[in-house]
């Protein structure tokens, strides 16, 4: 299930991820840089067009056909700073994913979003609503998956990312189309594991 995929990463930019609570000292943007490049490496080795890839804060910048060799560039263009609107970059990745599937452009297997995001989203009920709209429009559960990976210990922020695992089915949703991950699990697990466990 991970060859055949298209993968796009979202990436929170706002005002927290320059807080230095990770390991050795490093701020969470550091810290996601290097994991970054680590995922950006492994998928790589399915998705052979790049990926694309997301910053988002208030607003988003979207980037396309990234290799791993353009991370570093990224993260440097980009510093942390404001908040976190992660509906309408959310809405763009998913709107993209649709057209791309209308017009025959989508890998067979679909897709994967990778969402890294250390808070909670100024409009919780909207994101819940664009990924339970998105479901509907699915015409099976694998062909697009949503993974939400937790940086730093905002218990808001795991309580937000619980519903979206667990909850949405309950009040809509088609499909469970979400998974969720902390930055720690993803030091854990192996990046082929990861991929696996998102990838249904």
């Amino acid at each position: 299930m991970l060859e055949n995929r298209d993968y796009t990463l979202i990436i929170d930019q706002s005002a927290s991820m320059a807080t230095t609570d990770q390991k050795n000292g490093k701020s969470r943007w550091t810290a996601l840089q290097e994991s970054t490049y680590a995922l950006a490496v492994r998928c790589e080795e399915f998705d052979l067009d790049g990926l694309t890839i997301y910053i988002f804060s208030k607003e988003f910048k979207r980037y396309d056909y990234v290799t791993a060799a353009k991370i570093k560039q990224i993260f440097t263009e980009n510093i942390p700073g404001d908040s976190t609107n992660l509906v309408g970059v959310l809405q763009d990745a998913i709107n993209s994913y649709f057209k791309r599937k209308a017009d025959g452009k989508t890998k067979p297997a679909g897709e994967v979003i990778l969402v890294v995001t250390d808070g909670t989203p100024g409009d919780r009920q909207a994101v819940y609503e664009i990924i339970i709209n998105a479901t509907q429009r699915l015409d099976n559960p694998q062909e697009l998956r949503i993974a939400v990976i937790q940086v730093g210990a905002d218990t808001k922020a795991t309580k937000f990312l619980h519903a979206i695992d667990d909850e949405l089915q309950s009040v809509g949703a088609k499909f469970d189309i979400c998974d969720t991950i902390t930055l720690d699990q993803l030091e854990e697990m192996t990046l082929t594991d990861v991929l696996k466990a998102i990838a249904g």
